[in-house]
């Protein structure tokens, strides 16, 4: 049992852990191992925390020595996005200008998974600043590999985390979306992983001084985790829901909703706005309907998603001009080539009028109405998280056809986020020796009911990871 430790689903190592089947120090150097044997070829983990990791692991044992009650995640190592805090390290955001920026205190949800019991063990790399595209690859620390090959893209910007996870670095990760930035490197990596609704789990995003970010950075980005199982999922989702006087946008509203009456009604788009889905997706997007009607689900295909093209077009005005102040100053940061996925997209959408924005606030709220009546008719939708399989790396900052490639397929990500509502991705299988997925959105404040038809789904299709790196 001892030489496969790292093998484990999230919740047996923490039962492992409470019932002293094992102890936290020899769960924490089981990861190391395979960090110190799988990460040489896939570059996902970028600072080791071993010394505080095996403390924190003694320090588990002590207190179950002492009979005292131990969390849900006992034991259980974590790794953490380059740009979320973690305390007493630098939060670098991949580039060399804030290799020494140390942060004084734990992120809410970092903090939330300690006081479960978890253990960070390292840090993820991200595409540089978050801001360099698609493809984890950061000025700093170099490309992330994705380990099922090495000629295709693990996703981003919480590719690091995804990678980690789906090799065994280790048992969770916690990343960050704003627009697929936990899904899509799920898909890619063949792990699950969940974008709350906004407002579900308190963070706080001032890594760089005491000022909050403008409105769109406030309202898109949500931290989630990512886990092999559907159930690791979902026991990281329990721990990091709730409130904090550090975020005042966190909802005091409960994990779990009322029981829906009948059978859960399920609408699927595998071809969200009409602009084309490759195959292998379409395929894995009918396999997951299939399993969700053998779950005994109401599932039926819809004809399109609320105002998608206009979701897209709002999304890019309002972040491109919320950003365009800066972005003279950031560009600087991002180091040779890292600028061109963001150049690209401000030289096509000039920043928007006082009055624009005004209107444009508007039609987001317009637009996240029209999506609260479509799942009130639908509690649920599913359809694709990225309409290809995983692309080659950096092809977002190649060129604009290229960046036009990566934006379409990614926009399923892009309109729920920009509405706010909670979307969790799950594997399907594979094609072509590559994981294929979906994403289960719902309503508002009901990642419930998206892990309830996740676990159905993954319950007939199964698991795909851990992988050890084929490259």
């Amino acid at each position: 049992m001892k030489d496969a430790l790292w093998r484990m689903p999230a919740a047996e190592q923490a039962e492992a852990v409470r019932r002293a089947e094992v102890s936290a120090v020899e769960l924490v150097d089981s990861h190391l191992e395979r960090i110190a044997e799988v990460n040489p070829r896939v570059n996902a983990v970028t600072r080791l925390m071993a010394e505080s990791a095996r403390e924190a692991a003694a320090r588990t044992d002590r207190r179950r020595a002492a009979g005292e009650e131990l969390g849900p995640l006992a034991g259980v190592p974590f790794t953490v996005k380059e740009s979320t805090a973690v305390e007493g390290v630098p939060t670098t955001f991949g580039t060399p200008r804030f290799r020494n920026l140390v942060a004084p205190a734990d992120a809410p949800p970092v903090a939330r998974l300690r006081a479960a019991g978890a253990i960070p063990v390292g840090r993820g790399n991200i595409p540089t600043l978050i801001l360099a595209g698609m493809h984890t690859r950061s000025e700093l620390f170099g490309d992330t590999v994705n380990p099922w090959d090495g000629g295709r893209t693990p996703g981003g910007s919480s590719g690091g985390d995804a990678v980690a996870v789906a090799t065994g670095m280790a048992a969770l990760g916690l990343g960050s979306d704003s627009g697929g930035s936990v899904r899509i490197p799920a898909q890619f990596c063949g792990v699950a992983g969940l974008k709350p609704s906004t407002g579900r789990f308190p963070a706080d995003h001032r890594v760089l001084g005491p000022d909050d970010p403008g409105p769109a950075s406030q309202a898109l980005v949500t931290d989630g985790p990512l886990a092999r199982s559907v159930r690791d999922l979902r026991l990281a989702y329990e721990v990091l829901v709730g409130t904090d006087p550090r975020d005042p946008r966190a909802v005091p509203v409960p994990a779990y909703g009322e029981p829906l009456p009948g059978r859960v009604k399920v609408a699927v788009v595998a071809d969200p706005g009409g602009h084309g889905v490759h195959p292998a997706v379409r395929g894995a997007v009918a396999t997951a309907a299939d399993a969700l009607r053998d779950a005994g689900d109401d599932v039926r295909e819809v004809r399109d998603v609320p105002r998608l093209d206009e979701a897209l077009e709002a999304y890019g005005r309002i972040t491109l001009t919320e950003f365009a102040p800066t972005w003279p100053a950031v560009r600087g940061l991002l180091g040779e080539g890292g600028d061109r996925y963001i150049a690209m997209a401000m030289e096509r959408t000039p920043p928007a009028s006082a009055a624009e924005l005004m209107t444009l606030m508007g039609t987001w709220l317009n637009i996240r109405r029209s999506w609260a009546e479509f799942l009130d008719a639908h509690p649920l939708l599913l359809g694709p998280v990225f309409t290809e399989p995983p692309v080659e790396p950096g092809l977002e900052s190649r060129d604009r056809a290229g960046r036009d490639r990566v934006a379409t397929g990614m926009r399923l990500c892009t309109a729920t986020s920009f509405v706010g509502v909670p979307a969790v991705a799950v594997p399907t299988g594979t094609v072509d020796g590559l994981p294929c997925g979906v994403q289960i959105v719902g309503r508002a404040f009901r990642e419930d009911l998206c892990l309830d038809a996740a676990q159905a789904i993954e319950d007939r299709l199964g698991t795909l990871t851990p992988v050890d790196p084929r490259t």
